[in-house]
C-alpha cells in the first residue's frame, strides 16, 4: 500500500484549509435556483461556475441538443434545456479524465425550498447542497489541487457539467457520449451515501410514453363503433406490470394515464407513461423486446394505434471487471487518507450509466456525503467537502504520476 508522499501532501493540505471557503460557496450556490426548467436560474448558475472554474482554463457554454416529448394531449412539444458547461485542459496529453456533474436541481423556481439553513452544527440543509452543488465544489478543488502538483502536465481532462441531468440528460447526452469516447476514465460527482459508501452497480432505466389513438363513438347509441384508447393503455399497463414476475430484479412503474372526457363518449385518445428498471444489459434487451411485443398485442386486441416514445436512455451499469478496477484504485487512495471506502448497488441511475455505456471505467458517486436528496430535507455533511476533494485529488495525482495503473476500457454494451 502506498503512503502519502511529500509532493502529494502539499496539495492535500491546501484542500484541508479550504473548508470555510467551500462552505460559503456552497451556500451561495444553493441559493441560486437552478431547477431543470428554470433557464434563467441555470444561466446564473452557469455564470457562477464560469467564475469558479475559470482559473483552470477557458470555459465554453454549449447549447443542448433539441429535444421534444409528447404532452398530455399526445402532441410533441419542444423541451427547453439549459446550456452545458464544458472545459478542456491539455487535450494533447497521453491520458485523459472526464469529470462530469450537473448544475440542475429538482426544485422549480416556485418551489418553497429555496434557501440553505443550518440543520445542526456541521449539517447544512438546502436545495442542491448534496445533489450536487457540493459535489461540484469537490470536483473543482480536486482539479485545483492537481494543478499545484508536479504531475499536472501529464494529465489531460474534460469537465462537463450539464443542466438537464435531473430530467434524463436528453439535451446533453451527445456531448457526454463524445467526451466519454475521448477519455480513459470517468469521475462523476453525485453524492455518496451518508456513511461514505459509493454507488457500485446501478440499474438502467427505460422511460416511455405511449400515445393511443382509437375512435370516438357514442357510449350508449353505438359503443361498438368506438375504439377505446383509455382502455387500451390501461390494458397495456396491466400487462407490463406482470413483467417483474418473470425477471428477477426488474421493476415496472406505471406512472400516469391521461385521456378521455365525458362518460357518454368512447375516448379516442390517451397517453400513458411508465418506466422499466433493470440490473443487466441482458435484462434491458429482454425488457425492450417485451415492451414492443406487448404494445403490438394490445394494439391488435383493441384495434387502436399505439405510438411509443422514449426507451432506455440510461443503460444499466453493472459492476464488471472494468468498473471494479477503478473502484479498487479509489479504495486504495482512501486507505492512505484514513477513509474506509466501500460501495453498494443502487437502483438509482445517473450520467455515470451513460458514460459506462461507452465502455468507460466510471466511479459516479465521488461527491459529498449527504442525504434526503430530491426533498426539502436534503442535507450536506459539510466536512465531507474537503474529505472527498482530497480523495479525488489523490486519485488524480496518482494517475498523473503513474503510481496507479490506468484501467483498460471495456466494450460498448
Amino acid at each position: 500500500m502506498l503512503s502519502i508522499t511529500r509532493e502529494e501532501a502539499r496539495p492535500l493540505d491546501w484542500i484541508a484549509e479550504r473548508q470555510a471557503a467551500m462552505t460559503e460557496t456552497v451556500m451561495a450556490w444553493s441559493a441560486i435556483n437552478s431547477g431543470s426548467r428554470n433557464l434563467a436560474g441555470l444561466d446564473r448558475m452557469a455564470t457562477a461556475l464560469e467564475q469558479a472554474f475559470g482559473a483552470l482554463g477557458p470555459v465554453r457554454l454549449v447549447a443542448p441538443e433539441p429535444v421534444s416529448a409528447p404532452d398530455n394531449d399526445g402532441c410533441l412539444q419542444p423541451l427547453p434545456h439549459g446550456r452545458i458547461f464544458h472545459l478542456t485542459v491539455r487535450p494533447e496529453a497521453r491520458h485523459r479524465v472526464l469529470l462530469a456533474g450537473h448544475m440542475d436541481t429538482v426544485f422549480a423556481a416556485d418551489h418553497p425550498f429555496q434557501a440553505p439553513r443550518w440543520r445542526e452544527p456541521g449539517v447544512l440543509n438546502g436545495p442542491g447542497v448534496a445533489d450536487m452543488k457540493g459535489g461540484l465544489l469537490v470536483m473543482l478543488h480536486a482539479l485545483l489541487a492537481l494543478e499545484q502538483s508536479p504531475w499536472a502536465g501529464g494529465l489531460g481532462y474534460e469537465v462537463v457539467i450539464n443542466a438537464d441531468e435531473e430530467v434524463s440528460s436528453l439535451g446533453s447526452a451527445a456531448l457526454l457520449a463524445a467526451a466519454a469516447r475521448r477519455a480513459d476514465i470517468g469521475l462523476v460527482y453525485e453524492p455518496a451515501l451518508p456513511d461514505g459508501r459509493l454507488a457500485g452497480a446501478r440499474k438502467g432505466i427505460g422511460t416511455y410514453a405511449v400515445l393511443a389513438q382509437g375512435r370516438a363513438a357514442h357510449a350508449g347509441r353505438n359503443p361498438e363503433a368506438g375504439r377505446n384508447a383509455v382502455l387500451a393503455v390501461a390494458d397495456l399497463f396491466v400487462r407490463l406490470a406482470r413483467l417483474p414476475r418473470v425477471r428477477d430484479g426488474l421493476t415496472v412503474n406505471v406512472a400516469s394515464l391521461g385521456g378521455g372526457g365525458p362518460t357518454n363518449v368512447v375516448p379516442a385518445q390517451a397517453v400513458g407513461r411508465f418506466e422499466v428498471r433493470c440490473w443487466s444489459h441482458e435484462d434491458r434487451h429482454w425488457a425492450q423486446a417485451q415492451v414492443a411485443a406487448i404494445v403490438a398485442e394490445v394494439a391488435g386486441h383493441h384495434d387502436v394505434s399505439l405510438t411509443v416514445h422514449g426507451g432506455f436512455n440510461r443503460p444499466p451499469k453493472p459492476l464488471d471487471a472494468v468498473q471494479a478496477g477503478l473502484f479498487e484504485a479509489v479504495r486504495g487512495c482512501g486507505a492512505d487518507l484514513g477513509l474506509a471506502v466501500d460501495w453498494a448497488p443502487s437502483g438509482g441511475c445517473c450520467d455515470g450509466n451513460n458514460l459506462a455505456a461507452q465502455g468507460l471505467p466510471v466511479v459516479d458517486s465521488l461527491g459529498v456525503r449527504g442525504g434526503a436528496i430530491h426533498s426539502a430535507e436534503e442535507f450536506l455533511i459539510v466536512d465531507s467537502m474537503t474529505e472527498r476533494a482530497r480523495l479525488s485529488a489523490l486519485l488524480l495525482m496518482r494517475l498523473a504520476s503513474g503510481a496507479l495503473a490506468w484501467p483498460a476500457r471495456g466494450p460498448r454494451p
